[in-house]
Order: structure tokens, then C-alpha cells, then sequence
């Protein structure tokens, strides 16, 4: 049962009503851990809802060891097309709730492992809803899944079109492991979804897809719904539709 929680451990409900700069204590599987540097930000996840978690902050100190951070997930080996996708182990957070651009957020923050018990979620498709910010920013932080998506032109640095971008402004370069941004139409809005490169480094299969990717393509995604100033997937998986 992924909602079972230690003595003193918040539900997702309690988390939720808990006010901003409350200190919190949270457990959850580990589906997705970006890279270490001094500590690690995990996308968490229980059976109601998800938990995005870092050691930033005043008081910042590394949140998990390296020893520990490397039994999360399969490999360590960035410059070979790392994909931090986890293997499900539980821990439990302690910080801080906070919020930056809408993104709700556990900072300051310590982590447990609790290697007794592992489990994974399936993406949730989310392409019904997009367009509905009042009901999406209840699945944030979540594993989703947007299907049958339109890839739109973006502008790039020096005026021209391109199917994505190097950095959000175009400003990257290839070989410099640059963030990846790409529009999708969804519905008859649209929405930037990014390859957050210390989540998916460049050479790894969802970071070379959207290198490919073509306007006017069609795709299905799969990734967590981070959010800043509005949806902003940090996509996993991406799949052109033939």
C-alpha cells in the first residue's frame, strides 16, 4: 500500500493543507532523482499525490549521502546519457514546504531510505485536462502522460524556427549538456515542456528524440509535472506517433 506512513509522517492531505514555511515530514517512492551535487532533488510519490524535494535553501546542507543517492537509481554515469529513473525505494523527508513560481517544493531538506519496500507509479494520462490549470496543478509533481500532442515552432536566438531550443531563450549549444524546451500544442493551447538536462543528460534516448523532433510532428510524452509560473513537464520519455 503506497499510502502507508511511519508514526508522525504527514498524509499527502496533511501535506497539502500544511502552510507555506511549515516544517514537514513526508514519505514517498522515489521515482525520479536528479544528479548529485552536493545532494540530490527527488520527484517523489505516494498512491494520492507527489512531493518534489531538494537540499536548497539558507540552511542547505547535502540531504542524502552519495553512498545513498547511488542505491536510488540504476547508474551514476552522467557523461553516458544518464537518465535518473529511480527503482521505487521509499524514504522519508524532512524540511521545509515552500513555493517558487508556483511550484510547491520541500527545501532545507533531510532524507531517510527505508529499503524495506519499493514501488513505482504509472504515468497518469493527463491530455484531457491540460487545459484545465484549476484540476492539472492537483497531479503536480506527478508521473504523467500527455498523449497525441502537436510539437509547435519555436523561436530561436538568431530569429529562425526551430522544433526545440538549446537553454529557453536559444542560447545553448550542442555538446554543453543545455536544458532542451519545446512547445506543445495541446487541445488549442500550448504549453513548454522541457528535458531538464541533470534529470536526462544530453545522449541519453529522451534528450537525442527531441534533438529530432520536427514541427508538426505528433507525440506522446512522459514525464513530472513540475511547474513553474504555469505547467512545465520535465519530460522522461518522448515518442513520435507515426
Amino acid at each position: 500500500d503506497p499510502n502507508v506512513k511511519s508514526e508522525g509522517v504527514m498524509s499527502y492531505a496533511d501535506y497539502v493543507a500544511a502552510p507555506l514555511d511549515s516544517e514537514v515530514t513526508v514519505e514517498g517512492f522515489v521515482q525520479a532523482v536528479q544528479s548529485y551535487w552536493g545532494g540530490a532533488k527527488l520527484y517523489i510519490q505516494d498512491g494520492d499525490g507527489a512531493y518534489f524535494v531538494y537540499a536548497e535553501g539558507k540552511e542547505a546542507v547535502p540531504n542524502i549521502s552519495e553512498e545513498d543517492y547511488a542505491r536510488l537509481v540504476a547508474s551514476t554515469d552522467y557523461a553516458e546519457g544518464w537518465t535518473g529513473l529511480a527503482n521505487g525505494t521509499k524514504v522519508q523527508v524532512k524540511g521545509w514546504k515552500s513555493e517558487w513560481k508556483g511550484e510547491v517544493e520541500i527545501i532545507e531538506s533531510s532524507v531517510t531510505l527505508i529499503d524495506s519496500e519499493t514501488w513505482m507509479a504509472e504515468a497518469l494520462d493527463v491530455s484531457a485536462i491540460f487545459g484545465d490549470e484549476a484540476e492539472l496543478i492537483k497531479h503536480q509533481n506527478e508521473f504523467i502522460t500527455v498523449k497525441g500532442a502537436k510539437v509547435l515552432a519555436k523561436e530561436n536566438a538568431d530569429g529562425s524556427e526551430a522544433a526545440f531550443l538549446y537553454n529557453w531563450d536559444g542560447s545553448g549549444q550542442k555538446g554543453s549538456n543545455p536544458d532542451l524546451y519545446f512547445d506543445l500544442e495541446i487541445g488549442e493551447q500550448s504549453y513548454t515542456f522541457t528535458v531538464e538536462s541533470y534529470l536526462c543528460y544530453e545522449g541519453s534516448e529522451v534528450y537525442s528524440a527531441v534533438e529530432s523532433l520536427q514541427v508538426g510532428d505528433i507525440v506522446d510524452v512522459e514525464g513530472f509535472l513540475y511547474w513553474y509560473a504555469g505547467a512545465n513537464p520535465h519530460i522522461t520519455a518522448l515518442k513520435v506517433n507515426e
